[in-house]
């Protein structure tokens, strides 16, 4: 497992990538910073990777602190609450099949206050 930091305007957020090529191209490009986007409680921003090797089950439904891989779009997902899709139990749902790629162990709710169109640095965590 790859430990990453997860930094916004309002915080730090430790977190893990798991073992798979996704997961280890991620990693491997660190440090990185764009701009995320925000939809529900979701962030996402574009990643570029190349020759990537997409494995892995893509699915919709994902757990709050989920880290997913968007495919096509080449985009990094942090889950961590309800989406616009999301039923009564509050899991989040993309519209689109993503591959989960890992989880935020810190408390992740505030990451709504991060904001749409802000600025978002993955760094690699070595502890």
């Amino acid at each position: 497992m790859n430990g990453i930091l997860i930094r916004t305007r309002n915080g730090e957020y430790r977190a893990e990538l798991d073992d798979s090529d996704i997961g280890n191209a991620l990693w491997l490009s660190l440090p990185f910073t764009n701009v995320a986007n925000e939809l529900g409680d979701e962030l996402y921003f574009e990643c570029p990777l190349k020759d990537l090797r997409e494995t892995g089950t893509r699915q919709n439904t994902f757990e709050k602190g989920d880290i997913a891989w968007w495919p096509g779009v080449g985009a990094v997902c942090l889950f961590f609450g309800p989406t616009p899709l999301s039923g009564e139990d509050g899991k989040p749902v993309s519209k689109y099949k993503c591959i989960k790629i890992g989880r935020i162990f810190d408390d992740c709710t505030s990451l709504e206050e991060a904001g749409d169109r802000q600025r978002i640095t993955l760094l690699q965590r070595l502890d």
